[in-house]
């Protein structure tokens, strides 16, 4: 028994400090015999007592540690834990031949996860979200993922014919897990902009145990339908405003469908000048100075970004033309919520109106975002988080999908409904974006058919997902 306890202090203290020590503290026994009192008369009668007594304490330790390390074990998942536990790292995580960065932020450790899925492809914005929107991670664990081939994960030297949606499909799942394992959790919550919201909804369609909910924000739903939307918009308002050099330009470009990256940035260019893609245009230079001086991106990083957007919109085009939601998704056993910017015309957002309405879904809202065009987390970043806080985030009430029981409510609740962050105490509701709620009308098993219109997304969660089994973290 003696020699087992040994063993299982010598496991302990190769864990190294932990929850449960201090420092480089460590817990020792010293198993030597100590021989004064120790006598040939006496030998014979106390032997077997001090067998006992060595048995009992061994016994004794045994147990007391078992119960030590298990709670160390389960001391970081505690309900009743108040202080917040902020997470703040980067990581390079190898993936079939890549380097995939991940950067993962927080106030407190145990609140939901969500990764953001960048659209492009090739067009990392993990600076830009950081800099409108980077008070999410007040309220959530937010993941910043430079997908293969995009921003801190391109490789100039890598194969561009590797970037296809099966292989980013493939990065997905991967970084998913991670995160998953790391926290602790079933599932995550996925917020996609543009071919992000692509991404995330076939993500979705073959992996809807480990997502809690899926946020299209201006996903493109068909790429062929949406630059032939575009152009129109560009013809319609070059036409109106007399416009020679736009229609110049867009006769230089051609009709669509375009599989070359310089005609869908210069049709992306003709579309901004109407305002199809920011309605409202941040300040470039401001953002640009204030996002170098707090290390959102490195100067050298700039040009990098360019070049990987055009590389992978090349090695991608063929196989995006081919796209079409309503043909490869039209269903999903997930929650589903689309923000929309109601001057989109670079993917057109009545394109994914009409694919949401005939889209299978446990629940399915849309939100209009009246002040924006494709970007509505760069326009209406205030009211971007307030909606995601409040359609997403745990309350007293409901607890958010994947997230385990006794999870606080976070210290920006008070924030959700009735008070922006840098607004007035009680917004305009007028000026708040419109809401149109509904459930799929299927009747297949397991679909509801009806639900009370406008009522918040998190009171959708399907059954299943209401507490997942937690996998154990390991970080």
């Amino acid at each position: 028994m003696l020699l087992v306890e040994e063993r299982r202090l010598d496991d302990l203290e190769a864990l190294g400090p932990g929850p449960c020590t201090a420092g480089d503290s460590k817990i020792s026994m010293d198993t030597s015999e100590s021989t004064s009192d120790w006598t040939p008369r006496r030998s014979a009668d106390r032997a077997g007592a001090l067998d006992i007594r060595r048995s009992a304490v061994a016994i004794a330790l045994w147990l007391g540690l078992s119960a030590l390390v298990a709670a160390c074990a389960t001391r970081p998942d505690r309900a009743g834990d108040a202080e917040p536990r902020p997470v703040d790292s980067s990581e390079q995580i190898a993936v079939d031949g890549a380097e995939l960065f991940l950067l993962t932020r927080g106030a407190d450790r145990r609140a939901p996860i969500l990764l953001w899925l960048h659209g492009g492809p090739g067009g990392a914005q993990r600076p830009l979200f950081q800099y409108f929107v980077g008070d999410l991670e007040d309220d959530f664990v937010v993941a910043y993922w430079d997908q293969r081939g995009a921003g801190r994960s391109f490789d100039p030297e890598a194969d561009a014919n590797l970037l296809t949606i099966d292989r980013h499909l493939a990065d997905l799942d991967a970084i998913v897990d991670h995160l998953r394992r790391r926290f602790g959790r079933s599932d995550v919550i996925l917020v996609g902009h543009s071919w992000g919201g692509t991404l995330g909804l076939l993500y979705a369609r073959e992996h809807p145990e480990k997502v809690s909910t899926l946020v299209g924000v201006a996903p493109l739903i068909s790429a062929v339908a949406s630059q032939r939307a575009a152009r129109d918009f560009v013809r319609s308002e070059a036409t109106a405003h007399a416009d020679d050099d736009a229609l110049a330009s867009l006769g230089e470009i051609g009709a669509p469908p375009y599989d070359r990256a310089e005609q869908v940035v210069a049709l992306a260019r003709l579309a901004n000048r109407y305002g199809g893609v920011f309605h409202r245009p941040p300040n470039w230079a401001e953002v640009v100075v204030r996002g170098l001086l707090r290390g959102l991106v490195t100067p050298w990083e700039i040009r990098l970004l360019t070049r990987a957007s055009a590389v992978t919109l090349d090695a991608m085009a063929d196989e995006l033309l081919g796209l079409d939601l309503a043909l490869s998704v039209p269903r999903v056993d997930v929650p589903v919520l689309f923000l929309l910017g109601r001057y989109d015309r670079l993917v057109d957002g009545r394109i994914a109106v009409r694919y949401l309405d005939a889209l299978r879904a446990p629940s399915k809202e849309r939100i209009w975002f009246e002040h924006s065009a494709h970007n509505v987390p760069f326009e209406e970043p205030e009211r971007f988080r307030e909606t995601l806080v409040r359609e997403l985030a745990p309350t007293a009430r409901t607890p958010a999908v994947g997230i385990r029981a006794g999870y606080p409510l976070p210290a920006s609740a008070s924030l959700r409904s009735s008070q922006l962050r840098s607004g007035p105490s009680r917004p305009d509701r007028s000026s708040l974006p419109s809401r149109t709620s509904s459930r799929a009308t299927a009747t297949s098993a397991g679909l509801p058919t009806e639900a009370t219109p406008g009522a918040p997304l998190r009171s959708m969660k399907r059954s299943r997902n209401a507490m997942g089994p937690a996998l154990r973290a390991n970080s």
